[in-house]
């Protein structure tokens, strides 16, 4: 039988694992370790940022605060209220020639805990939640969870809280009905088998011994709270408390190609972009890598892309860096900007085949995705990248390497999602959708390639670099 030759006029996306050699698999595999450790220890946006900026210090950066002027090679960092972050490295060519930008989010699906969440019901002390971005909430319960935030008092002090994540701390849990009991919400459909006020978290069980308390598991709690981490009921009014899944980062399949982990959504991009610009020798243009929050919710707020965070941002940059500021030139250096809209993409899965456009979609492990458009139906809340954009960005992987494929976010009609890549496309930006593919996105263990992490890593140093 002769083997059917391939057209070579046809397109067909690469596998990344069989175009590496072995030494290549081998710096795969340390890099998506390092991620995985990471993402484990990082599972909220402070935490993320924090950590970021630990390492952009360690390979040079300065806080822009610390400079008069910028040149040529100066590494720069502006973090926005611990929870958003811009870093950049002055490039070769004049900053009116524009930024090359990796934008990207660093906010997860999660559980906020409420402004007063603590209330004791059944002979258990609860905390009351309200679920952030998009999530099944059926998905939440029955798992172990753990606690992350900050709790600010009223004399401006801070308490880190971080529980749940150690082999001996405690773990928390949102209960579910027992199937015996269930025949009711069995009968309901997935959205209302769980409502938003049953996401509530199970976090102590054990009275005072007074007699004459009130709510006595209650009454225990505040008091080991106080007495472990120094607050009371009132400071959970001025806290940012997050409730995620107490799951390690770990490998996934026999060989260990695939990582799952809680945060892929999107961390991965946000990883891999800081790795990119940490990496980079002498770019040609400056290169900005933007790590932004609440993309999840819509990007609105101060801490989100829609705030004016960013323009504020090059405005600085554009006032060290030149000696005659003016707001033209400001508009000058975003016009004349590049971005990679650093996000995740749906991978296609064969258990849901129905809601994936089959010759459309983005696989697990090959490459990093590049999407001309995201939006919902008739591509509603998104920019669409042009031709000579996508050429671009096309003939820059292919030169360099990077295993890329296309893909559309599953079947036109059956939804769709969007990025930060509209709110920087307004600036007139040429603007590309970019990132892996995740299998069970916004689930609490969300799935990607060690292949294509690693490849998102090449492309978004290339981008940058060149």
């Amino acid at each position: 039988m002769t083997k059917e030759k391939k057209n070579k006029n046809s397109y067909e996306a690469k596998n990344a694992w069989t175009e590496m050699k072995e030494d290549e698999r081998a710096e795969v595999f340390a890099f998506n370790k390092n991620y995985a450790d990471f993402l484990t220890e990082n599972k909220t946006e402070r935490e993320f940022a924090g950590a970021a900026i630990a390492k952009l210090e360690a390979a040079g950066f300065k806080n822009i605060k610390e400079y008069k002027s910028l040149e040529k090679g100066d590494k720069v960092y502006i973090e926005n209220r611990s929870r958003a972050l811009m870093a950049a490295v002055i490039g070769e060519k004049d900053l009116k020639e524009g930024l090359k930008i990796v934008g990207s989010h660093i906010d997860s699906p999660r559980l906020d805990l409420k402004p007063n969440p603590l209330y004791e019901d059944g002979e258990m002390a609860m905390f009351k939640t309200h679920y952030y971005g998009g999530v099944k909430k059926y998905q939440w319960v029955t798992m172990p969870l753990a606690l992350h935030g900050l709790v600010v008092k009223d004399d401006g002090s801070q308490i880190e809280i971080k529980i749940g994540e150690k082999a001996d701390d405690p773990v928390f849990f949102i209960s579910d009905v027992l199937p015996h009991l269930g025949k009711k919400q069995m009968k309901k459909s997935m959205t209302e088998g769980i409502s938003g006020e049953q996401l509530n978290v199970v976090v102590g069980s054990i009275p005072v011994a007074d007699s004459e308390a009130k709510d006595k598991i209650k009454a225990a709690l505040l008091n080991h709270l106080k007495a472990e981490y120094d607050f009371q009921e009132e400071d959970f009014i001025s806290a940012d408390l997050q409730v995620v899944p107490a799951f390690k980062t770990r490998d996934a399949g026999f060989d260990r190609g695939l990582l799952a982990g809680y945060g892929h959504d999107d961390r991965v991009c946000s990883y891999t972009a800081l790795e990119a610009i940490l990496d980079l020798n002498d770019p040609l243009y400056t290169s900005v890598v933007l790590l932004m929050d609440r993309e999840e919710v819509g990007s609105m707020g101060s801490t989100g892309m829609q705030s004016h965070f960013f323009e504020d941002q090059v405005a600085n940059l554009v006032d060290l860096y030149y000696s005659d500021y003016s707001e033209l030139i400001v508009r000058k250096v975003m016009q004349n900007s590049k971005v990679l809209s650093a996000d995740v993409s749906a991978a296609y899965d064969p258990d849901f085949a129905e809601v994936y456009a089959k010759h459309n979609s983005a696989y697990l492990g090959k490459g990093i995705v590049i999407s001309k458009y995201t939006g919902s139906r008739g591509k509603a809340g998104a920019s669409e990248a042009s031709a000579e954009f996508m050429g671009e960005i096309r003939g820059l992987f292919n030169q360099a390497g990077v295993v890329w494929q296309t893909a559309e976010l599953g079947k036109i009609d059956e939804g769709g999602g969007g990025t930060i890549a509209q709110f920087l496309a307004n600036y007139n930006m040429d603007v590309l959708d970019c990132g892996p593919a995740v299998l069970s996105m916004h689930s609490p263990y969300e799935v990607v390639s060690k292949a294509d992490v690693y490849h998102s890593y090449l492309a978004y140093n290339v981008f940058l670099e060149k």
